[in-house]
């Protein structure tokens, strides 16, 4: 009879069977198709990585279970023989040398590659082909090779233009400068190469480009690869962890940040790491808080000066928000700004149970912005807990839903506005804070403009705060308009029931963490836009260690559309100047990126890349890669040539002129 999965957990901690007995079991119920050593072969690839990389328990539930979409049957497997096998498939695992652990990782070699110009370049040959090749010199640099004929030539950098943030910018603006790919040829744009992550859920990254290197990931790995070609030079890795609530447990991440030789990300368990940008070794790591009070880590960091900003995930769950600096060269950690008060700090009287005081949420899962002239950095804080049901938290809940504008030295806060006083409906402000210097209304301002989850489009003075503009941008229906102070004027019957309240936008949002973008020259503002309403209930639900606490939960309300659209608008007005409907129902995630070619492009429902004219929202170019998208596109140029480059959910694909 097959072992169940908790039969097979309990018999990995029996000691008197030891390793050795697993040895007969692997060669009689497993070598024939993995492989002696576990190395892999005709039949199946090898299982070393997995092997290194799992825990017990969870590889005694892939021997019961199997994996069938890869057609692994389950085994059936006596309980004394479980344990003894996962023991020694552990063993192989640990014995194997580590290239073998990771079969898809560069096999680098030392060696030296002829040149065309005469002589050999000595060092470390990360990769070679029949058409190019990689290779770290002995002082650290990534050189990059085409060959030509029997040798090699070093392959040309310049131009190049750096994407070397999350963002692009430290203004949050996903709009580039480059226009080689404009309105007229991006007919002709074309695939260059596909670099795959298997065994990933979803992959949510934008790639962060520096001298024509891309620094990639996906949870608990950072990649480097070859910009132009996709080759991989170097790569880290880490297991996931077991245990872990909310967005942190799906394996999520969302990208690197870079300072001079250090390539900084966060892991599922609210680690913030620091790896050289030239190997990929750890040089150093720092526990942000502990997983097991629910804290878990999505965000791609942000570099101010010698800090690294990073904030936290699993803002569902009932933990208290904060943001966190770290000295880059060291990894100590410089200050913490939390965005749910103490009790009797101030705005601590906004909340009312001190017990959902002290599990407010408020999470920073969305790198901020930072204006170096004012020496502001500026971030987005997620919704108060419980989600649907404030009935044990009256008041606006500072500081969630908010912006705070920060002092990035210290974490003094300068300035707040909130959004979304008291939210019931899970519309955090976890949305891209641009920064645009504009003129606005006759004069010239330094602007903070949001699309907001809630369905109000916003112009804030970022010197201050000040509210100057907020209009919807989709239907709502919660909120009679916004008053003088950017306030809204919360209609009657809005708020979620027992019975449920049909109310628009969706729990998903107008809009969300997709990226958005200003273009200088067309004046506008474009995001992704979703049109969509939801039935809210709400629930009376204490905080229980390991589930989510939402008070609540939603369902698309009958009748309600679910469509998303491409929207431009005009920053002076909110006024929508054009719309470009997707089909299909809304499963695309993916934001958006301007060009000065006045060229939008996004991830289409359809599954196409797809870029429309800025001007006019006219459809002018897309591919069918047939793909989920969970990622915002991003443009570099290397080498004179301009790159596009998005991630789906089978890993990263990078499209440029012929």
């Amino acid at each position: 009879m097959r072992v169940s999965l908790l039969v097979a957990v309990c018999s990995l901690s029996l000691p008197q069977l030891a390793a050795a007995d697993g040895e007969e079991s692997y060669r009689t119920r497993c070598a024939l198709c993995h492989g002696g050593g576990a190395a892999g072969s005709d039949r199946a690839a090898s299982i070393l990585a997995k092997l290194h990389a799992s825990a017990p328990e969870e590889l005694a539930r892939i021997i019961t279970e199997g994996v069938p979409s890869r057609g692994m049957p389950g085994i059936e497997i006596a309980e004394a023989e479980l344990a003894p096998l996962v023991s020694y498939l552990k063993e192989l695992a640990a014995e194997a040398p580590p290239a073998a652990r990771d079969p898809r990782a560069p096999r680098a070699r030392v060696g030296s590659l002829p040149l065309v110009a005469g002589g050999v370049l000595d060092g470390t040959i990360l990769n070679e082909s029949g058409f190019d090749a990689q290779l770290r010199t002995a002082d650290g640099d990534i050189v990059r090779l085409r060959r030509d004929g029997d040798a090699f030539r070093e392959a040309a950098l310049e131009p190049f233009v750096d994407w070397p943030s999350y963002h692009g910018s430290d203004t949050a603006n996903r709009h580039s400068p480059l226009d080689q790919i404009d309105r007229d040829n991006v007919g002709q744009l074309a695939m260059q190469w596909f670099f795959p992550i298997p065994d990933m859920p979803m992959i949510e990254g934008t790639p962060v480009v520096i001298a024509g290197v891309m620094y990639v990931t996906a949870v608990n790995q950072v990649y480097a690869l070859d910009a132009t070609t996709g080759r991989e030079i170097w790569r880290y890795a880490q297991p996931r962890t077991e245990g872990l609530v909310g967005d942190p447990a799906i394996g999520l991440n969302r990208g690197v940040a870079v300072r001079d030789n250090l390539v900084f990300s966060v892991t599922d368990h609210a680690h913030v790491i620091a790896l050289d940008r030239f190997t990929g070794e750890r040089v150093w790591d720092t526990e942000m808080d502990d997983y097991r009070e629910h804290y878990g880590a999505v965000v791609a960091p942000l570099v101010v000066g010698d800090l690294v900003i990073a904030g936290i995930s699993a803002g569902d769950t009932g933990l208290r928000g904060f943001l966190d600096a770290y000295y880059a060269e060291t990894g100590e950690r410089a200050w913490r700004f939390w965005t749910i008060p103490a009790p009797g700090e101030p705005g601590s009287e906004t909340w009312g149970d001190p017990e959902v005081l002290r599990r407010g949420c408020g999470a920073t899962w969305l790198t901020g912005s930072y204006d170096a002239d004012l020496d502001l950095l500026y971030w987005a804080t997620g919704n108060p807990c419980p989600d649907m049901n404030g009935d044990r938290r009256p008041g606006d809940n500072l500081w969630t839903n908010s912006v705070v504008a920060l002092r990035p030295r210290s974490g003094e806060m300068v300035w707040y506005f909130q959004f979304t006083p008291h939210d019931t409906h899970d519309w955090d402000a976890q949305e891209p804070l641009l920064l645009i210097d504009e003129e606005f209304r006759g004069r010239p301002r330094k602007l903070l403009v949001q699309g907001n989850r809630n369905g109000f489009f916003y112009v804030l003075d970022r010197t201050n705060g000040r509210f100057l503009l907020g209009e919807p941008f989709v239907n709502q229906t919660w909120a009679e308009g916004l008053d003088d102070s950017g306030r809204p004027i919360v209609l009657p019957g809005s708020v979620p029931t027992e019975e449920g309240t049909d109310v628009c936008p969706a729990i998903y949002g107008a809009t969300n963490w997709w990226s958005s973008s200003y273009h200088p020259g067309t004046k506008l503002f474009y995001l992704m836009a979703l049109e969509s309403c939801d039935t809210y209930t709400k629930a009376d639900e204490e905080w229980q260690r390991g589930r989510n606490w939402m008070g609540g939960a939603t369902r698309l309300a009958d009748g309600a559309p679910n469509r998303k659209y491409i929207r431009a608008l005009d920053i002076q007005t909110g006024r929508t100047v054009w719309s470009y409907e997707q089909a299909g129902d809304a499963r695309t995630f993916s934001g958006v990126l301007s060009t000065d070619g006045d060229l939008v492009f996004f991830g289409e429902n359809s599954g196409s890349f797809a870029a429309l004219d800025a001007r006019s929202g006219e459809p002018l170019w897309h591919v069918s890669i047939n793909q989920e998208w969970r990622a915002s596109p991003m443009t570099y140029m290397v080498g004179g040539r301009q790159y596009v480059a998005i991630a789906s959910r089978l890993g990263f694909w990078a499209f440029a002129l012929p």
